[in-house]
């Protein structure tokens, strides 16, 4: 039986706290396009998901495993003046800039993962852009050898195309990898590419959400560690 050899990151409700960060994103940018016209942001707000006044995100909200092409989809139809390539631009600049808050201290976290010889990688349906301004962040970049947004050319989750990417990059079988997410876009996207599909309930969604998707639910990712010991003791 095949034991894992790759760790393949969601970014957003997995390596870091979604609600802080996008939340404090979705109102800055609101606030910032609108010019502070609170009853339009509170508009343009509910067209996303997003409760501008609460500062929170519906569970269905498009930003939660969307693309940003998929928000200005959305976007568009409010901000006539703005190409959609401009607000792309705008969104991947506030999102760069938003707050950081790690699910576990990650340097210690992935060094200990490489330290077992895996290969690790990140595949976000953020731009490549902000997602390595937020690795860098937490000084983790060096510690993947793969990170693909949306935009870097594989296309975006729940198709498979990132995740393929990774398995090519790194020289494995996907199903010698594990794909770690919070949402049903990254599980979904893990079964088309073959891989071992983990769900960590650090994100929006919940273990009843997740559950029919996945082969396994964690509390979050720190959990990875015991649970790749059992995984390959019984497969080694």
């Amino acid at each position: 039986m095949t034991v894992i050899k790759g760790i393949l990151f969601d970014k957003d409700g997995t390596l870091f706290d979604f609600a802080t960060t996008w939340e404090a994103w979705a109102h800055a940018f609101l606030t910032r396009l609108t010019n502070e016209d609170i009853p339009r942001a509170t508009t343009i707000g509910a067209a996303i998901g997003f409760d501008y006044g609460a500062k929170s995100f519906s569970a269905d909200s498009v930003v939660i495993a969307g693309t940003p092409k998929d928000v200005v989809m959305v976007l568009d139809q409010y901000f006539p003046e703005y190409s959609q390539e401009a607000l792309i631009d705008l969104i991947n600049e506030e999102a760069g800039s938003a707050p950081q808050i790690e699910v576990t201290p990650l340097v210690p976290f992935l060094t200990a993962l490489k330290a077992r010889g895996l290969h690790l990688g990140v595949a976000t349906n953020d731009a490549e852009e902000p997602a390595l301004a937020h690795l860098d962040s937490a000084g983790a970049t060096h510690l993947f050898d793969f990170v693909a947004g949306f935009d870097s050319g594989f296309g975006g989750k729940p198709e498979p195309g990132q995740l393929i990417g990774f398995a090519q990059h790194v020289a494995l079988d996907p199903a010698t990898i594990a794909m770690i997410g919070d949402s049903t876009h990254d599980l979904l996207a893990a079964k088309a590419a073959g891989m071992l599909r983990v769900a960590v309930l650090t994100g929006m969604a919940s273990a009843d959400d997740l559950a029919p998707f996945a082969d396994v639910v964690l509390p979050d990712i720190s959990h990875l560690p015991d649970w790749l010991d059992g995984w390959n003791a019984q497969r080694g």
